[in-house]
């Protein structure tokens, strides 16, 4: 455990890569005909919906407030660097004008093509573009028989994915992501991921796919978060733990994570995270090496939840400020920092993310080898004095207010890339616990107040 540029390094070999790395940040957007329901993306499967009751309300859809534009520069302003939309999510129902069915926004209610006016105006926006796609589609028995009970249900089934895939990858220019969801219980032989993926980057050379390809050594393993270990373009381009913030020492990842308490669909009532919570998240990706790609589900209408707007626009507002802190970092977590909060690098500079702001003047820094240059306060520009006696810098003349509602950052600018100690590198319950005797020995080795022995 150190600065995280180690793992940094093994992700930014290829130029087509730099993107992701650079970004730590993007939209989630988990939107289609369940939006209706008010109780979630998967309100057909977990309720046991009827199958004909469903497909009558979703073809009778219009989100006649859908305003591609509107969400674009709502990311930007934001601080999010790129944005997936789910082109086809679980219940099978698409939002292009597929060739291949007729059960599409195209098609039915609204008539629209919103994975092309999703495109356009992020593209217009600056941000890269991400699809979402559904290996599973809860309206086809073949897809759950499999190959062995259903042979040509399931041909057809995987050739009818496979064709749709192409479409997204051949009508809307550059797609930068691809994000692959549903694959239980399939697995990769089964779905022909890996040819899929050769397909899918003859196409679009620059494209990083994610690691939901299916289990390759014919094992059914759930799903979420991505099944298998590796880098390969076999298993992915990147890991996406979901729910939760995991390093991924072999690959590119990204957390994917929720702005309310669980669902990613539009959910009526829904509990909403906070705005500092969000922005944790964001600031713990940053120090592991990853990105968060943070979801939002839009109203039936096409609008996007008030609540979601407020959160996401007061992060952007800090980011605006202190997005060096996380945009092109290079990971993070050098010393011992999580009794004040957390860490990011990028070049020479050290940045500190309060999340505890005590009110004192003076903040300790351990275990930092390299020399300190410089030190200031980001949040307001002001420069600050410091004293570093070995291996411990003192950083003075902090406020007693917080600085900012949200983490107040101090850039440490050191002679070289920061570096740590031993007591870096090795944490609590981790490394030689020699070192911890060592250091307990200093005041002695008995049980008294002052250590000596009786």
């Amino acid at each position: 455990m150190n600065t995280g540029q180690d793992n940094n390094s093994r992700h930014t070999g290829s130029e087509s890569a730099k993107w992701f790395t650079d970004s730590r940040y993007g939209l989630f957007i988990h939107f289609g005909p369940y939006a209706q329901y008010g109780r979630g993306e998967q309100v057909l499967f977990r309720e046991h919906l009827d199958h004909q009751e469903y497909a009558r309300q979703a073809c009778s859809w219009n989100p006649e407030h859908f305003n591609a534009p509107l969400w674009a520069q709502t990311a930007r302003k934001a601080g999010m660097k790129y944005a997936c939309l789910t082109t086809r999510h679980h219940d099978g129902f698409c939002l292009w004008d597929s060739q291949y069915t007729d059960y599409s926004t195209a098609a039915q209610a609204c008539g629209r093509d919103l994975v092309r006016e999703f495109v356009e105006a992020f593209r217009a926006e600056g941000l890269h573009i991400g699809l979402y796609y559904s290996w599973m589609d809860w309206r086809i028995p073949a897809f759950f028989d499999g190959p062995e009970k259903d042979p040509d249900g399931w041909q057809a089934m995987k050739e009818y994915m496979h064709n749709q895939v192409e479409e997204l990858l051949t009508r809307y220019g550059q797609i930068d992501h691809f994000f692959f969801d549903g694959v239980w219980p399939r697995t990769a032989e089964e779905l022909g991921s890996v040819e899929l993926v050769r397909r899918m980057k003859e196409l679009q050379p620059g494209i990083l796919v994610n690691n939901r390809l299916g289990p390759s050594d014919g094992t059914r393993t759930y799903a979420d978060g991505g099944a298998g270990a590796g880098d390969s373009e076999v298993l992915g381009d990147f890991g996406t733990p979901e729910h939760q913030i995991v390093p991924d020492p072999n690959r590119l990842w990204e957390s994917n994570q929720v702005t309310t308490w669980r669902l990613w669909g539009y959910a009526a009532g829904e509990r909403w995270r906070s705005a500092d919570m969000l922005l944790d998240m964001l600031c713990e990706c940053a120090e592991k090496g990853g990105n968060l790609l943070l979801n939002v589900g839009p109203q039936p209408d096409g609008q996007l939840p008030p609540e979601f707007v407020q959160r996401a626009l007061e992060i952007g507002a800090w980011l605006e400020v202190h997005g060096e802190a996380i945009y092109k970092s290079d990971g993070g977590d050098l010393t011992e920092f999580i009794t004040r909060g957390r860490q990011t690098i990028s070049g020479n500079h050290l940045y500190l993310i309060i999340r505890f702001w005590d009110g004192k003047p003076e903040i300790r820094l351990a275990d930092l080898v390299s020399r300190v240059k410089r030190v200031t306060l980001l949040t307001t520009g002001h420069e600050l004095e410091f004293e570093q006696q070995d291996q411990v810098v003192w950083i003075k003349g902090l406020p007693k207010e917080r600085p900012t509602a949200l983490f107040p950052v101090i850039r440490v600018e050191c002679d070289g890339v920061p570096e740590s100690n031993i007591w870096g590198k090795q944490r609590l319950w981790q490394g030689d616990p020699s070192r911890i005797a060592d250091w307990a020995r200093t005041r002695g080795s008995s049980v008294y107040v002052d250590g000596e022995k009786r």
